[in-house]
C-alpha cells in the first residue's frame, strides 16, 4: 500500500536562525505587523510503499533523521498526509 508523506525540519531550539530572522525583519515592509518567533526549515512530500501507516511513518522518519536532517542542529517530524 501507498502512503504520502509529509516530512518538516526545523532548527532545534536555542540554534540560531539566521534565514528566519532576515524574514521576520522583512515583515514589516511587506505590510506584515504582529508576525514573531519566525523560523524557517524545509519539508520533503514522498510516497512509501509499506504494509501499514504506522509502518510508512516509521520508515519515513528514519530516513529523514538519517538523511534529510542533521541531528546535531535539526529535528525533524515525519507524518502520513492525505494525498492532493
Amino acid at each position: 500500500m501507498k502512503f504520502s508523506v509529509l516530512v518538516e525540519v526545523s532548527l532545534r531550539p536555542g540554534i540560531a536562525d539566521p534565514e528566519g530572522a532576515t524574514i521576520e525583519r522583512a515583515l514589516p515592509a511587506l505590510g506584515f505587523e504582529g508576525i514573531t518567533a519566525m523560523r524557517a526549515g524545509k519539508a520533503f512530500r514522498f510516497e512509501v510503499e509499506a504494509a501499514s501507516a504506522a509502518d510508512a511513518e516509521a520508515q519515513a522518519q528514519s530516513l529523514a533523521e538519517r538523511l534529510l536532517s542533521n541531528p546535531v542542529i535539526e529535528q525533524s517530524h515525519a507524518r502520513i498526509v492525505e494525498a492532493s
